[in-house]
């Protein structure tokens, strides 16, 4: 394959909230990583976030967007002895892998997600809204056959930060009785990993018909979804239903109220949803109750590892759209009005 001098990226440059399509070097083969050629790149909410924050001093001044993404290895640094890559394998990019260094106080304690001194891709630092990007190894996952770029690439963020959450970090067990606010990109694959991997019973909210109508054909019973405009504490207390955890997938003043009304005492507040960024805690509530809130942010290696072998065997199916990387305004734009359905991978 025959590597070009320059290409074509979406860039966030400081001061300015659009992105600006910019012909860049290709970058170099990194000692420790990969050339990668992308193939697919993923479309998420927070690529707004990003292009209208300006007051992170951490972040490059000028860096390409992108924080999901999936490619072909084209170029294997000097340094690199693992064999699970070759030229031409098929890989799938985390965003964040954390350095690794035994002195890191995060990677030190498996917060590889956290790191503060490692690449953040796409998140003040060049990510992968481009047709190449150079990783280290720490940040490529062998995507497996029969894993399409497409899904390979929104795996990375929309379905492996929600393993994460349910997972690690709240870890939902199959006797758990379990709610989820919100079906949206994130939340349609928490269901599945709750509902087809886990197999613990789960009970739903969302605004959207079309929504709770996909979590029919997963198999969820009418008895356990909530209509929309339904009273959700309403709904719960007038079944007798025991909540373990709630995994609140919104974020809204009014969804993460009824999260600690509904979760019984002793249980779990799974906190990933964003959308108000300020939402109030009832102390007395929560003492009274003995609530545990628990924060979730992105994934690991081994959740990628393990949430691409679940699309592999069927267990977790993401639903993506595919556009084009030229066309990246236009379909975060469409992400952020709700035009979108679930999520969208770009192809350059």
């Amino acid at each position: 394959m025959t590597i070009p001098v320059t290409m074509h990226a979406w860039r966030k440059h400081k001061g300015n909230p659009v992105p600006v399509w910019d012909e860049v070097p290709i970058p170099s083969i990194p000692p420790t990583g990969l050339l990668v050629k992308l193939l697919a790149s993923g479309v998420c909410h927070s690529d707004q976030a990003l292009l209208d924050v300006e007051d992170r001093p951490q972040f490059n001044e000028v860096y390409i967007l992108g924080h999901e993404g999936c490619g072909e290895i084209v170029g294997i640094g000097s340094h690199v002895t693992d064999t699970r890559f070759a030229i031409g394998g098929k890989v799938a990019l985390l965003a964040v892998p954390g350095c690794g260094l035994d002195t890191c106080s995060e990677c030190s304690r498996d917060l590889c997600q956290l790191c503060p001194s490692g690449m953040h891709h796409g998140i003040g630092q060049d990510g992968f809204y481009a047709e190449y990007v150079a990783i280290d190894v720490r940040g490529a996952v062998p995507l497996p056959d029969g894993v399409s770029p497409e899904v390979g690439a929104i795996a990375t963020d929309a379905v492996t930060t929600a393993y994460h959450g349910i997972v690690r970090r709240a870890e939902v067990q199959k006797h758990e009785t379990v709610f989820l606010f919100g079906l949206g990109g994130l939340g349609f694959n928490a269901l599945q990993i709750v509902h087809k991997h886990i197999g613990a019973r789960v009970l739903i909210s969302d605004l959207r018909p079309e929504k709770l109508d996909a979590a029919r054909e997963l198999g969820i019973p009418e008895a356990d979804i909530v209509p929309p405009g339904t009273s959700i504490p309403e709904f719960i207390a007038e079944r007798g239903v025991k909540i373990d955890t709630v995994l609140e997938f919104v974020g809204k003043a009014q969804t993460f109220g009824d999260a600690q009304k509904i979760v019984r005492p002793g249980g779990k507040i799974l906190c990933i949803g964003t959308l108000d960024r300020v939402n109030q805690l009832d102390m007395k509530n929560g003492i009274r109750k003995r609530l545990s809130f628990v924060f979730s942010y992105g994934g690991q290696y081994r959740d990628l590892e393990e949430v691409l072998q679940l699309i592999e065997r069927g267990v977790i199916s993401p639903r993506v759209k595919r556009g084009r990387l030229e066309e990246f305004p236009r379909y975060l734009r469409e992400l952020c009005e709700g035009g979108v359905e679930d999520r969208v991978a770009l192809v350059p």
